[in-house]
């Protein structure tokens, strides 16, 4: 599990180990684990020429210490200061070993550069001193000390101008901005430095392939189809029948025992899938709003009518106006997230976590929002983030998929939290698996499915 901090966490934990420790050894152990990165990432130091990009705090610290540790091995440092004062013993400890001060005036193409402007307790936005050294460096590979300054390190809001990262080098634990969007997009590639931190359990998670495989459901030895879980699939429509062939592509992918389809568009679901049983009947989950179309105020009133764990999607969506009363997974996109809770959709782009919160709270519901980092959150302020997936995965018909995979789930057995944040997971790895770096559809997402469980559970 990767488990990701806010602010006061982080500085409660640094606080009690920096009391047990002596003076500067977090530093110090900060800087031997940033400095050996960016050696990592130039493959060697010697000759290489590395500008740093230090503010006042001891953001600034770690990287002018780290620089100190580059200039020993060979590199060429210089450094920018971006603020009135800076860390003075790392200013020190570089100067002695060649390192020297330069204005943004005189910055030439370096190959690598530390961004040490703020840390953890900075504030969206950078400052104007700031942004221009930024700007003077636009296209280098950058290097972000703990976080990209100018993010939101609790929301993963951006809000004026901040550093865009190729790589990320955080310290201790991972914060909620290298998950949660958009701040994740800035951070790149994030590396963490243990600390030996002592932290409470993680609000903000996210699975691991171990996690997911200790998670998806096996048959057992004596296992028959009703045993595994029967998933109802009502999705689809007469204008919208791919919904339903979709719908039931994804919870056909074997981790329920039977498919039972209840929606509008039994023929072509039939001859995609000879195996579904079209018709009503006992089931442990229903999917339901997928292409439902006209018809979804009433699938969802049917599907509620049978006591058993509900995934509601896309047009069920908005029929719901409060708690939906039994163990639910809500699938929403963005524009449906924000048309829920009677907000802008770019408000809810810009901070999604804090509305994925309040839609779980309020629809007393676990709610995932599918994104390029899928949140699911549950209505006591957990959320787990999925990272898995490509850009390739925005496509027509993906979420149709989504949604019958995560009810597959739900029928063998699984909380809604933990199908939709294993659904999700296995969602993105077999588009990942299907893409192979180029396009894909939603129908080859699905067909991907069986192969990528069998290497998870294998």
């Amino acid at each position: 599990m990767r488990s990701a901090h806010t602010v006061e966490q982080v500085r409660t934990a640094e606080a009690a180990l920096m009391a047990t420790v002596p003076e500067g050894a977090l530093m110090q152990r900060a800087a031997a684990g940033l400095a050996a990165a960016v050696i990592d990432l130039l493959g060697g130091a010697y000759g290489r020429k590395v500008l740093l990009l230090v503010g006042s705090g001891d953001n600034g610290g770690d990287a002018l210490y780290a620089g100190a540790v580059l200039a020993r091995r060979g590199a060429r440092v210089e450094v920018v200061t971006v603020a009135d004062s800076v860390h003075e013993a790392g200013l020190a400890a570089l100067r002695a070993v060649g390192g020297r001060l330069v204005g943004v005036p005189d910055i030439s193409a370096p190959d690598v550069v530390v961004d040490g402007i703020v840390g953890i307790g900075g504030r969206p936005g950078l400052r104007e001193r700031a942004a221009e050294a930024v700007r003077a460096v636009a296209g280098v590979p950058t290097v972000a000390v703990d976080v990209p300054s100018g993010v939101d390190v609790d929301t993963g809001r951006l809000d004026g101008p901040h550093v865009t990262a190729d790589l990320t080098v955080t310290f201790g634990t991972h914060k909620n901005c290298h998950l949660v969007e958009p701040a994740a997009s800035v951070c790149g590639v994030v590396q963490l430095v243990g600390l030996g931190l002592h932290l409470p359990a993680a609000r903000v998670s996210a699975l691991q392939q171990d996690d997911v495989a200790a998670l998806v459901p096996r048959p057992e030895i004596d296992a028959q189809k009703y045993t595994r879980g029967v998933v109802g699939v009502r999705a689809g429509s007469e204008r919208y029948p791919g919904a339903g062939v979709l719908s039931t592509s994804g919870a056909a992918c074997g981790l329920a025992g039977m498919v039972r389809y209840a929606g509008g568009a039994p023929d072509v679901v039939l001859a995609a899938h000879p195996e579904v049983v079209v018709g009503e009947g006992r089931v442990q989950a229903w999917v339901v709003g997928s292409g439902g179309d006209e018809g979804s105020a009433d699938a969802l009133a049917a599907a509620l009518a049978d006591d058993v764990p509900l995934l509601i999607d896309a047009d069920a969506l908005q029929h719901l106006d409060g708690p939906v009363g039994r163990p639910a997974l809500l699938t929403p996109h963005a524009g449906e997230l924000a048309a829920m809770l009677d907000v802008d959709r770019a408000a809810v782009e810009a901070e999604q976590l804090a509305y994925v919160r309040q839609a779980a709270e309020r629809y007393g519901a676990t709610v995932l929002l599918k994104g390029h980092h899928t949140l699911v959150a549950e209505p006591d302020g957990r959320v787990r983030v999925t990272t898995t997936g490509t850009p390739w995965l925005a496509v027509a018909g993906a979420g149709d998929v989504l949604g019958g995979l995560c009810g597959a789930l739900l029928a063998a057995g699984l909380s809604p939290y933990d199908a939709g944040s294993v659904g999700s997971w296995l969602h993105g790895a077999a588009a990942t698996y299907a893409s192979r770096g180029g396009p894909i559809s939603a129908p080859a997402v699905a067909a991907a499915l069986p192969a990528v469980i069998a290497a998870i559970v294998g």
